[in-house]
């Protein structure tokens, strides 16, 4: 198939973009600087100008003879909240979704499906429940900010296309990310749980992330919400020991709430808070995981 792809560029851009590649589909990709684009991802891929998405409908030509899109563009959320930041992490999401729908209104007859990025902010922190994707949205930001993002790509429908939203939870990938900004305290010997450590972290490995998205391109029943996790998320308590474990190095020294909050400001919440986020639409539907473990999946996230 040919797929076009936003935020190619990213971590879970790049490694999708070299998956897609390896079993032989065709990519277009839609970035602010298609020659630094083409530079990241080689001379495989077409790269289309979208200089402001935000502002501005996706360029119809990067759709044409496309039968599917994946959407990851968005402002990082993992930066120092201040009212701007918001601003943008919230309007990438919500315009940029917007636009993007509005520019595969004119595509051809052959794009039937978008893959969209989303996020397990959508549910708040919920403590101890298992929370699957009939679950109602949170209150806070980042859930208002995902229910904003989801509801631009499901305007979509209206057009004939299937949607899926892939609500991703904490990602491990040897790339960094948000594992890479953990690596340094443990590797240092005073890493530990953070705020009591009993918040859930519905984590997963980059390969399965890619793995389903996969999945969802090629799987005609997979549309609407679908939590993109592990099946098993641990307290932070339990990452950490395994984190520790891993690199061999102890995971006793406890962070408290309020350095966090201190280091962070009210972006410590994807800290403090947590979900106990569980696949249920992926396994009702097969996906087999390629790291379901979290052992193993760390040793290979650090090599």
């Amino acid at each position: 198939m040919k797929v076009a792809v936003t935020g190619a560029t990213g971590t879970i851009g790049r490694a999708l973009v070299a998956a897609l590649h390896e079993r032989g589909d065709e990519v277009a990709v839609l970035s602010r600087n298609p020659d630094k684009a083409t530079e990241a991802l080689g001379a495989g891929v077409d790269a289309y100008a979208w200089p402001d998405p935000e502002s501005e409908p996706a360029p119809a030509e990067a759709f044409a003879d496309a039968d599917a899109v994946v959407h990851l563009a968005g402002e990082p959320v993992d930066q120092r909240w201040n009212d701007e930041a918001k601003r943008k992490i919230r309007e990438s999401r919500e315009l940029g979704t917007r636009n993007l729908v509005e520019g595969m209104k004119t595509a051809g007859p052959r794009l039937r499906t978008l893959v969209s990025a989303s996020a397990s902010g959508y549910y708040g922190p919920r403590g101890d429940e298992r929370v699957t994707e009939d679950a109602p949205a949170g209150d806070d930001f980042l859930a208002d900010v995902v229910v904003r993002w989801e509801r631009e790509a499901a305007k979509a429908e209206e057009d004939g296309l299937r949607v899926a939203m892939m609500r991703t939870g904490i990602v491990l990938s040897e790339e960094g990310g948000a594992l890479g900004r953990m690596l340094t305290p443990f590797k240092l010997g005073v890493g530990g749980p953070i705020a009591g450590g009993k918040q859930y972290m519905p984590w997963i490995h980059s390969d399965d992330v890619v793995g389903a998205y996969l999945f969802a391109l090629d799987n005609e029943e997979a549309s609407g919400p679908i939590n993109v996790a592990a099946p098993e998320p641990v307290t932070n308590n339990e990452f950490s020991k395994a984190l520790g474990k891993t690199l061999k190095r102890p995971a006793v020294a406890p962070v408290p709430a309020l350095a966090i909050k201190t280091l962070y400001g009210e972006m410590a919440m994807i800290v403090t808070g947590g979900v106990r986020m569980v696949p249920a639409r992926l396994q009702d539907l097969g996906y087999e995981f390629r790291r379901p473990d979290l052992q193993g999946a760390l040793e290979a996230a650090v090599g």
